[in-house]
């Protein structure tokens, strides 16, 4: 699951994610009498809400004196679900408890709601509040938080998940358009006003009791809406005289018009209310250096402005920026001349919208070799470099366009993408830089145009799109071949003039062509080390042994058709063939006597064979692919579509150099290659992981609808009537 729901934890035994909160505040006139009765129309059933099927009362308690109000009730929803698990779990609705208590003395409306179907699975929690705010009784304040906890589900534990989070984006979405569409409806019918609820007998001592009531704890934001009041002013972050809130009535507590036109762009109330406070709070709080507001409105726009939240994110993004001297990146590091000549990246003019353009031809950057000359810090200052020059851009172009810019767009083009760029210390390294940048440079990135994406781009898709945040994906255009030079394709983005020579445009593109980097620039794993510059391979690489007569093999057990086996291995010493198989049923575990498959522990590695000798090929096991033969120094990443289920054997076996063909004697060469490996023994160190077919199907359906020129190449690549496999040596 993305970073963006914290709380999350995960094991095989409990999938737990927990849903903080969504406040935030509509304009209701006066709450919560006028939200009652539009709420109240929900039920029994609502034709905006789809999913709400019925809806019954259960049980219902109303207090002598009319304050309180508990009534519950049990819906029936029909989950947008495959169809598949619907019949597994043999359900076609789900039912849910809900109880509404509306306490008019309080003024506050509090609903719970909990799963009734599968409770002993799963458990759902949901809790919304409607309240007023504390300094001005005609805003209305919303709070809405849920909690999710899986505990088993039929193995569909993972689907069961996305399909609760997407239901509760959704409604969270709708809610206050649902509300306001019934508030309109009451309108219509002539119901403007209704009266605040009094005692029966004391009417004048709720004055009292209200005085006395101490304000919300902690409240986001407050808007109020001239067309539902009429006089109410326009201005929401002006308190009440003797307030708490540090900044009612400073001079600052608005900003004026033309300034938020001119750089920060159209503002609601609501937001211009949230920047002022976060604003004044950092003021109050940091010493020295303070954002600018088109940075601060960056992490409340990323937060849905929710200030909490925001203020936190952005606290912690002060530090690391003061920690690792971030704002003299631009004039006190100089990158290497490496990343100059290698790294396939650099900024071209802007885009039709005047935001700054940057084109990446990662298809052409060797990922690999820069992280082995460099190390991963390198190029993770690198690209902190770029997205601080992409701020300052931001500036530069808001001024010549006269119209707040604040965020780029990105070029990727993908031709040249191989299986050598998921080479895993590289896709690690891409993870980290992409979890630093989300949580320093939120909302950065306008648009990401992705061209001529391969058919290896889903596999890479698959292991990163998850921690890329979802709002940051919904920014993503991806285009296979030549589908950018259709409609939908380049030209709606960026004018012609423009458009790269490598891409059959007119404009000739400075960025620089990438390519291998040289052997020779790469540093020891030593050198590597004593930086603090680690590659991972410790933690996550195995070593094996490979001896004449004696492969090394690991197995693989495939449950779902379509799931996506994935390799990267370097050749260490000697010379292999790397074979691919299935069988039907698993082979006995390695035997610790010598007869039969057995298992060897040498310093170099571990030796494993799980083909058992009396096994006949064609009829116990079968090769899925043809074998390929991997040189010593030689890197290999590939990956393999499946057909079947059943078990998949990896093997990697030693490779004899065939004699000469012409003489029977041996060449000289050959002889003094055999006495080079000692005892015939080759070594192998290697990494492996699979790609559920579930993860990689919902990939592709995530690319396809991206944009619809990719669903070719997603047809071609998950296509489950035959097996696609495909490796990358790069030496």
């Amino acid at each position: 699951m993305s970073a963006s729901h914290p709380g999350y934890q995960h094991n095989t035994v409990k999938r737990q994610s927990i849903f903080q909160g969504f406040p935030s505040c509509y304009p209701i006139r006066v709450i919560p009498t006028p939200l009652s009765p539009a709420y109240e129309r929900r039920f029994p059933t609502c034709p905006l809400i789809p999913m709400f099927v019925d809806s019954d009362t259960v049980n219902e308690f109303r207090s002598e004196d009319g304050a309180i109000h508990v009534i519950e009730r049990r819906c029936k929803l029909d989950i947008d679900a495959p169809r598949l698990l619907k019949k597994i779990a043999g359900v076609d609705y789900v039912y849910f408890i809900q109880k509404n208590s509306l306490n008019s003395r309080e003024r506050t409306l509090h609903i719970e709601a909990h799963n009734e179907t599968f409770s002993n699975r799963v458990i759902i929690n949901e809790h919304c509040c409607y309240s007023v705010h504390p300094e001005n009784e005609d805003w209305t304040c919303f709070e809405q938080s849920a909690s999710l906890d899986i505990k088993s589900f039929f193995g569909f534990e993972s689907t069961v998940e996305k399909i609760a989070m997407k239901q509760y984006t959704s409604n969270i979405k709708k809610g206050k358009e649902i509300i306001e569409y019934y508030l309109r409806q009451l309108e219509e019918e002539g119901i403007t006003f209704v009266p605040r609820w009094t005692p029966p007998a004391a009417a004048p001592s709720l004055e009292t009791s209200l005085s006395c009531k101490k304000p919300a704890a902690s409240l986001t934001a407050v808007v109020p809406d001239p067309a539902l009041k009429e006089g109410l002013s326009s201005e929401p972050l002006s308190a009440p005289s003797g307030a708490p809130e540090p900044t009612a009535g400073t001079p600052d507590d608005k900003l004026d018009a033309d300034y938020i036109k001119r750089y920060l762009g159209d503002l609601t109330p609501l937001q211009e209310s949230c920047l002022i406070r976060l604003r004044q709070w950092l003021q109050e709080t940091h010493k020295g250096k303070i954002p600018k507001d088109e940075h601060i409105l960056r992490f409340l726009r990323a937060r849905d402005f929710n200030i909490d939240k925001a203020r936190e994110t952005m606290c912690q993004s002060l530090t690391w920026r003061k920690q690792h001297q971030v704002d003299y990146i631009l004039d006190t590091w100089h990158p290497p001349q490496v990343l100059q000549d290698y790294y396939a990246g650099g900024w071209h003019h802007h885009d039709k919208d005047g935001r700054p353009l940057y084109v990446l031809r990662l298809g052409q950057m060797d990922t690999k070799g820069l992280v082995r000359a460099l190390g991963e810090e390198a190029l993770l200052r690198y690209v902190l470099s770029i997205n601080e020059e992409g701020l300052r851009r931001c500036e530069e172009n808001t001024k010549v366009f006269g119209r707040p810019i604040s965020s780029w767009t990105c070029l990727v083009d993908l031709e040249g993408l191989n299986m050598r760029h998921l080479w895993r210390p590289g896709v690690k390294a891409l993870l980290r830089i992409i979890e630093v940048v989300e949580a320093n440079y939120p909302e950065t990135l306008g648009r990401l145009l992705i061209l001529r994406a391969p058919r290896v781009f889903p596999v890479l898709w698959t292991l990163v799109s998850p921690f890329i945040d979802d709002n940051t994906r919904r920014k993503f255009l991806i285009y296979a071949g030549n589908d950018y030079q259709g409609p939908g394709g380049l030209l709606d983005y960026i004018d012609k003039e423009i458009i790269p020579d490598f891409l059959s445009g007119e404009c000739m593109c400075e960025v620089p062509e990438g390519g291998l980097v040289p052997k020779a620039l790469y540093r020891t794993a030593e050198e590597l080390e004593n930086e603090d510059l680690k590659l991972w391979t410790e933690t996550i690489y195995q070593s094996a042994s490979v001896f004449k007569g004696a492969p090394h093999e690991i197995l693989i057990q495939i449950v779902d058709a379509s799931s996506v086996i994935t390799w990267d291995f370097d050749v260490c010493k000697g010379d292999i063939v790397f074979n691919i198989y299935h069988s039907k049923r698993s082979p006995q575990p390695p035997k610790k006597d010598s007869l039969g498959a057995h298992s060897i522990t040498s310093p170099g590695g571990n030796n494993v064979q799980l083909i058992d000798r009396v096994w006949q090929l064609g009829r116990d096991y079968s090769m899925v692919e043809s074998p390929l033969i991997c040189k010593e120094g030689e890197s290999v990443q590939g990956s393999h579509v499946t057909r079947w289920p059943g078990f998949y054997i990896l093997q990697w076996k030693f490779h004899s150099t065939p004699a000469c063909a012409a003489t029977s004697l041996p060449r000289v060469d050959d002889v003094l290659a055999s006495l080079q490996v000692s005892s015939h023994k080759c070594k192998v160190m290697y990494y492996t992981e699979v790609i559920g077919s579930e993860d990689f199907r919902g990939s592709m359906t995530s690319l396809e609808s991206s944009h619809s020129g990719f669903s070719q190449l997603s047809a071609a690549t998950t296509s489950s009537s035959q097996s696609h496999s495909s490796s990358m040596i790069s030496r």
